[in-house]
């Protein structure tokens, strides 16, 4: 089995209303986001896919999460948050968006675009069918990350 990983940087915050303590106010990460796939071969230009492939496919929902805020819609403040910064705050729908959970969105997320980016024809870098995204990490400081895959 081969893998590779796409790294991503991004700049986001998030709320976590239910925490005991500092984490209940908002606050930001630096976050580094690996995008892992493999596959059981390579292909004619000797790998599992183009790196650039993965860029298209994921780069640009990963920037939308770049200078934003992750909101449980619970939070007394989303709708206020959102009145005032609108897309750049983040809906998480009466969840806490620990990284965890943002890593199982990114995975989820990555996985459809990944499919969508492998159907099309006109795609410069394509993807072969047997490519897998085989997790999502997101690292929340330089010593701790979450990571969400599907068998």
């Amino acid at each position: 089995m081969f893998r590779i990983c796409k790294i991503f940087e991004i700049e986001s915050g998030h709320i976590l209303s239910r925490h005991p303590d500092n984490c209940r106010f908002p606050h930001g990460h630096s976050r580094r986001v690996e995008v892992i796939l493999e596959a059981g071969g390579l292909d004619g230009n000797g790998m599992v896919c183009d790196f650039k492939a993965v860029n298209e496919a994921a780069g640009d929902y990963l920037a939308s999460f770049d200078h934003a805020l992750c909101v449980n819609t619970s939070d007394p403040m989303f709708a206020s948050l959102r009145s005032a910064y609108g897309e750049r705050v983040i809906a998480f729908e009466d969840t806490e968006p620990t990284t965890e959970v943002i890593a199982r969105q990114f995975f989820q997320e990555i996985r459809k675009r990944l499919a969508e980016h492998a159907m099309r024809p006109d795609a410069k870098y394509g993807i072969r069918p047997d490519v897998r995204l085989a997790c999502v990490r997101v690292w929340e400081t330089s010593t701790s990350w979450a990571e969400y895959g599907e068998p």
